[in-house]
């Protein structure tokens, strides 16, 4: 399993634009399969979270190649989905991150600077 990975969040569709959301949401997840199965990334999961009264309700975690997510980020239909989803969704956002073997490695980093 990928160590690199993209976080796409989300609180809620903006108010009269629902439908455009969800809309957006099934090309979204379409686009991704099909990232997936040309080997642009490795895996993705969505989840939607239950209502906590907090300001993230939902989010996609994307897999892969550290490479791959770049070219990913910088590509056009990426941009698209994300100016179409920044417009329709409040709270929209994504940074990029790491798990699993990396995760530790930037653990460690971090425990070497701080005991310095």
């Amino acid at each position: 399993m990928g160590t690199n990975i993209v976080f796409v969040g989300w609180d809620r569709p903006s108010r009269g634009r629902e439908q455009i959301s969800t809309t957006l949401f099934q090309e979204f997840m379409q686009y991704l399969g099909g990232q997936q199965q040309a080997g642009a990334i490795q895996s993705f999961e969505s989840v939607f979270l239950n209502p906590h009264g907090g300001d993230l309700n939902g989010f996609t975690l994307i897999r892969g190649d550290s490479g791959k997510l770049d070219a990913l980020l910088s590509s056009e239909a990426w941009e698209t989905y994300m100016t179409r989803a920044g417009l329709t969704m409040d709270g929209f956002g994504f940074l990029r991150g790491v798990t699993g073997e990396l995760l530790m490695k930037q653990m460690e980093g971090y425990m070497r600077a701080a005991s310095a």
